[in-house]
């Protein structure tokens, strides 16, 4: 279907005849129209009065006076700088080339088609008309927008453009328009370069000049007067993004669709499937497909995030050129996440026809940079050889305190970034709460240990990026009580059944409490579950009220914390924001690995405990406990909460009142974890290959008290069982020694194993993360009358010279070693974008 504003026989060419209607009849204006230039020459003759003779009245020949004058016409779109338009589609034989013709059709300033050469494309009668057809046949079925006129000359006739490799020219060219632009061609295209039919320019065809209208293409206002937007060609966001209107997501509709059915795949959008890309990280998926949501880390590859409308305003209208680009960027670093994404390695696939190349490759530096900055791409352990960012983005010099999770990954941006980077760190080691012990012959962590959700997690990155596999968890937990029988999965199913509909019921409570109305989830839970039990007349035999002892128990673990201290209000604030979906895994060779990686190549002072900062003046300076003074523009603290609640480091001025009221508001959780390596495998008969399995406390006042069993060799050689102690038992533990701790450990594994023989442990550890001096914590959560709002508090930096990460700085990740590292990347960008 042609739109008016192609058709000249349509609304504009009526509105021009009534123009005239005054002046001359509508048979002169056809006459004069169709007959062109001739007509122009054949008036002006008979119009040239002998000299001396004075003028005719020019009342009925004043059309006639300016048509005589008339050799071209001017581009009929308002604003256009084309004062002498040329056609570069010299497709009809009577092409007007740069001479008259009835009607210029504008696709950007600098490149219009005329009258002639739409007729040849769009009249049935006509050579070209076929040509159009097969083109608008393609465009229709696989794309959304109109398949005009204008939108198959600007996908197939306009010529393409490509710059000179040759540093000291970089200069663009035109080239014929039979020559298809390549990557290759890209990549290795240099003036006057000759193979098929590529123009030459002369033997020193870097010194020709540009063409003028390149100049143009750079100016701002160039964009508003773009007809269509760029759709790329074969784009490497093409497999993606099967699932898409081409060209609503910034490609074009002509290009091949692949072997699968472009219909089948959008008949399955409710499905929501992934496409399958060989070669590709089957954890890497960062464009949601359509009807899919909730997956953190992903974006809609037809819509531009908050973030992107606030630094490119311009694309707020028309999105296409952005999401083109942005989505090809994605792409690129997904299939390749092991070197250094480039402005380079990205334009060699910017494929469109036209000036707006030179408009899109222009713009390329600008969004890759962005999207760098803010840890999009060019990110993990990735090392670089230059910076990656312009001088403006480098702060001069930042200190770090903490060499945990956050602040290496600030400081590895940092520095990739171009910015010098100095890490304080209190302990003799790096890491953190990150802390992997081998003395049981296998990786143990006495920290984190456990990846959830590995779609999109920044973890699986580097771990692709470091050629490492993590171990998929499966999701068989069998249930034994103590005495050795195992618990029938329809008891288990139907406990989890009522332990998750309290939580619902938790869920609803809230929706219309302030947070004077909170009170403790462990309160709430007991209150809910005998409602509940009054109200159904149902009772719960006491291995079920055993086993709903298990859930909570879990559930203390996911919150590090007894329930009685956790606020009912906002114990899962994080899950009203997209959270990590897809398998969850255990990292074999330990977090300590990838955060080592990070550490190379950064300038870490370990045996440096940060006394004080002061930050009072335009310098902030860092004292250490050894009475050494650092001072930088920026610092970036990222110690545990728990110190910060302790003032372990005094702070010139205070901070503000409001954060160390969201300090407090959180609280430090404390998991304790065991580890026992014996001397063969005796629950593999029984636990049959599963990756770990549940002990049902034997009474409320037991649960928490080794709650789950982790088999912590999966290509079984190694026998190493790891349990976690959580809840109300980690004081019950805390004084105890070591050797008591297995003790009690294994009087459980004994018990969960009646029916066998459980040999004595060769060698176990125990970990004390209450008593680590500079930690004191596992973990945060939300104590009671608290509330999420007080991670973005604490995150907040303190006149753009103090700034805050680590997991208790993330609002939608806390608790988690990805949330710490994405909060070190969340500063690292803050501090470059300041």
């Amino acid at each position: 279907m042609l739109s008016d504003a192609d058709y000249p026989g349509n609304g504009s060419g009526a509105r021009r005849a009534k123009r005239r209607s005054s002046a001359e009849s509508p048979g002169d204006g056809q006459a004069l129209r169709s007959s062109g230039r001739q007509t122009n020459v054949r008036v002006k003759r008979a119009n040239n009065p002998p000299p001396g003779q004075s003028k005719r009245k020019a009342t009925d020949t004043e059309e006639e006076d300016d048509q005589a004058e008339k050799k071209y016409r001017k581009c009929e779109k308002a604003g256009c700088s084309a004062t002498y338009p040329v056609c570069f589609a010299s497709a009809s034989e009577r092409c007007a080339k740069n001479g008259y013709t009835s009607r210029w059709y504008h696709l950007s300033c600098g490149e219009h088609f005329c009258n002639e050469c739409f007729d040849h494309y769009y009249r049935s009668h006509k050579d070209g008309y076929e040509t159009f057809s097969v083109w608008k046949k393609a465009w229709t079925s696989n794309g959304k927008s109109e398949p005009s006129l204008k939108a198959f000359m600007a996908d197939q006739q306009l010529p393409y453009w490509v710059q000179c490799t040759k540093p000291n020219c970089r200069k663009w060219r035109q080239l014929t328009k039979e020559i298809q632009l390549t990557p290759a061609l890209t990549d290795t295209y240099r003036c006057g370069m000759k193979f098929n039919n590529v123009k030459s320019e002369g033997p020193d065809q870097c010194s020709q000049p540009e063409d003028l209208r390149v100049a143009e293409v750079t100016s701002s206002w160039w964009h508003s007067m773009l007809i269509l937007p760029p759709l790329f060609k074969d784009s490497p966001a093409t497999p993606f993004l099967a699932a898409y209107y081409p060209d609503c997501v910034g490609m074009s509709p002509s290009s091949s669709p692949g072997s699968t059915s472009l219909s089948e795949l959008r008949a399955d959008h409710c499905r929501a499937v992934q496409p399958k890309i060989p070669g590709l990280c089957p954890y890497f998926q960062p464009f949601y497909q359509p009807n899919e949501c909730g997956k953190a880390l992903c974006v809609r590859p037809d819509m531009m995030e908050l973030d992107e409308l606030y630094e490119f305003p311009e694309f707020s209208r028309d999105p296409t050129m952005y999401l083109a680009l942005r989505n090809l960027i994605l792409a690129s670093w997904h299939k390749n996440c092991k070197e250094v994404l480039t402005v380079k390695k990205c334009i060699m696939h910017v494929v469109v026809r036209g000036l707006v190349r030179v408009r899109c490759v222009q713009e390329m530096e600008r969004v890759l940079h962005f999207m760098t900055r803010k840890g999009l791409i060019n990110t993990g352990v990735l090392a670089v050889q230059r910076p990656l960012l312009s001088d403006k983005h480098r702060t001069k010099n930042v200190i770090v305190i903490g060499a945990g999770a956050s602040g290496l990954a600030a400081a590895r941006q940092l520095q990739n970034f171009g910015t010098q980077v100095l890490v304080l760190e209190a302990r003799d080691r790096i890491g953190g709460r990150v802390w992997d012990d081998t003395g049981l012959g296998v990786v143990v962590g006495r920290g984190a240990q456990i990846v959830n959700g590995c779609v999109n997690n920044p973890i699986a990155l580097m771990c692709e990026q470091m050629g490492i596999r993590m171990h998929k968890l499966g999701e068989r937990c069998d249930l034994f009580q103590e005495g050795g029988q195992a618990t029938d999965p329809s008891i288990d199913k139907r406990m989890d059944f009522h332990f998750n509909a309290i939580l619902d019921v938790v869920s609803e409570w809230r929706k219309d409490k302030s947070q004077s109305q909170d009170m403790p989830l462990g309160e709430k839970v007991q209150e809910l579950k005998k409602n509940f039990l009054q109200e159904s007349g149902i009772q719960f035999s006491e291995l079920e009220e055993k086993v709903l002892q298990f859930h909570l128990s879990n559930l203390e673990y996911g919150c590090g914390s007894s329930l009685n201290q956790v606020s009912a209000r906002s114990w899962d604030h994080n899950e009203f924001f997209a959270q990590f979906s897809g398998d969850h895994t255990l990292l074999t060779k330990g977090y300590g690995t990838l955060l080592h990686k990070l550490a190379e190549g950064l300038d870490i002072r370990k045996k440096s405990p940060v006394t004080s900062i002061d930050y009072s003046g335009d310098i902030v300076r860092v004292t250490c406990s050894n009475g050494s003074q650092w001072t930088a523009k920026k610092v970036l603290v990222t110690v545990p909460l728990t110190l910060l609640q302790k003032n372990y480091i005094h702070f010139v001025p205070q901070l503000p009142e409001r954060k160390m009221k969201a300090i407090h508001s959180l609280g430090g959780g404390i998991i304790e974890k065991i580890a026992l390596k014996f001397p063969y495998r005796f629950w593999d008969t029984k636990i049959q290959g599963a990756d770990y399995f549940g002990h049902i406390p034997p009474s409320p006042d037991k649960r928490g008290m080794f709650t789950v069993f982790y088999d912590m060799d999966p290509q079984g050689k190694q026998a190493v069982l790891m349990s976690v102690i959580a809840g109300d038992a980690v004081s019950a533990v805390q004084d105890m020694q070591d050797k008591d701790v297995a003790g009690e450990c294994m009087k459980v594994l004994r018990e969960l194993f009646k029916e066998q023989e459980v040999p004595e442990p060769l060698h176990f550890l125990v970990t004390h993360w209450s008593k680590d001096a500079w930690s004191q914590m596992s973990y945060s959560f939300v104590k009671m009358g608290g509330g999420g709002e007080a991670y973005d508090i604490i995150a907040e930096d303190v006149q753009g010279k103090l700034f805050f990460a680590g997991e208790a700085t993330n609002r939608h990740f806390p608790q988690t070693v990805t949330g710490a590292y994405l909060s070190g990347v969340r500063e690292a960008s803050k501090m470059a974008a300041l």
